[in-house]
């Protein structure tokens, strides 16, 4: 898990991934024969068959999105107060009362404020929270801030990565540095993989699976799998028809988001795999929100792409939740798809 933390704790929003992409770099290189960036920041490394024979030697793809949802500096009023601009999708309602680090020339610990509930007007209290109303506090006045901060300047949440329990983990950023961790271990653990493997931390997924988009194309996978979150419909308010996956029930395997159908022989096989290895797994049927499965599916003429994904609570937030059974039941199962695709029936 001190990886999975060091991944969390590490910022880089859409776009300014530099820093995580740092932390991907140096673990990929120990165990992959290649590791580059390429024009949009996205990491790609790779992982050459044990084996020359061409008719096995298909390329494999695995995309796992390392940029976290963010802000970035709009303005600075006369009074030294921030104006920001989402980076990636937020529900308001996440965004009362948190702390915050600015990017600056420096990093600045600031807090997000809005208007005081005790000189609103009741009409102001019954309205849900708009995000135009919210503003960055750091405690300085303009001239000091304008010294340590200028537009353009990114923003994370300030919150730490945290083992709840012995099955428990949260932490901001979960989504997607869970997935990149996922990868880096299962490419730690393969010993036999007769197919090509090309890993893609993926730049600037929240705001449109841009990453995915340019690094598929370079690569032309045979088959691709976007490792990423899946929302764990398994808290209070949620009807029992719309249920799906839960938390410490296993990995899933994903058939359908906004963004893919998923190859119905590639989930078959996965499902086989799990099966055959006694791993425990859900089946993702997302009708809103899309994972870079999307973009690697588009490629060039057609990819062969399904998704692995792992549960999650509250995603999009500052306490992202996942079990940690299912993260390493997902790293089994992507294991065993690496060192065994290469006999799946819907290749031949």
């Amino acid at each position: 898990m001190e990886l999975l933390k060091k991944l969390c704790e590490t910022p880089g929003i859409s776009g300014y991934e530099s820093l995580v992409r740092t932390v991907v770099k140096e673990e990929l290189k120990g165990f992959c024969d290649k590791v580059e960036t390429d024009r949009l920041g996205s990491v790609i490394a790779f992982k050459k068959a044990v084996t020359n024979d061409q008719k096995t030697k298909k390329k494999i793809m695995l995309a796992a999105h390392m940029d976290q949802i963010g802000f970035l500096v709009k303005s600075i009023d006369s009074k030294g107060y921030i104006r920001f601009a989402r980076v990636g999708g937020f529900d308001p309602k996440t965004l009362v009362a948190q702390r915050v680090i600015v990017h600056g020339k420096k990093d600045v610990i600031g807090v997000i404020g809005s208007k005081p509930i005790h000189v609103m007007e009741e009409a102001e209290k019954k309205k849900a929270p708009n995000f135009k109303d919210f503003y960055i506090d750091v405690g300085l006045g303009k001239k000091e801030v304008e010294d340590l901060i200028q537009p353009g300047d990114f923003i994370t949440f300030d919150r730490d990565f945290i083992r709840m329990n012995d099955k428990m983990v949260t932490s901001l950023a979960l989504d997607n540095r869970v997935g990149v961790y996922v990868i880096i271990e299962a490419l730690r653990r393969v010993k036999n993989n007769q197919v090509d493997i090309y890993t893609v931390a993926t730049s600037q997924e929240e705001v449109g699976l841009r990453g995915a988009t340019t690094s598929s194309y370079a690569i032309e996978p045979d088959i691709g799998i976007a490792l990423d979150v899946t929302i764990a419909m398994d808290t209070p308010g949620i009807k029992e028809e719309e249920k799906g996956c839960e938390l410490g029930k296993g990995t899933a395997i994903a058939v359908m988001n906004s963004s893919m159908i998923a190859h119905r022989g590639l989930c078959n096989f996965l499902k086989e795999l799990a099966d055959e290895n006694k791993i425990n797994y859900q089946i993702d049927i997302m009708e809103r929100g899309g994972t870079d499965a999307g973009s690697i599916q588009k490629a060039r003429c057609g990819v062969i792409t399904g998704g692995i994904s792992i549960p999650s609570r509250y995603i999009h937030s500052v306490v992202e939740m996942c079990h940690i059974d299912d993260i390493e039941a997902t790293i089994q199962l992507l294991v065993c798809f690496l060192e065994n695709i290469h006999r799946a029936d819907f290749l031949k």
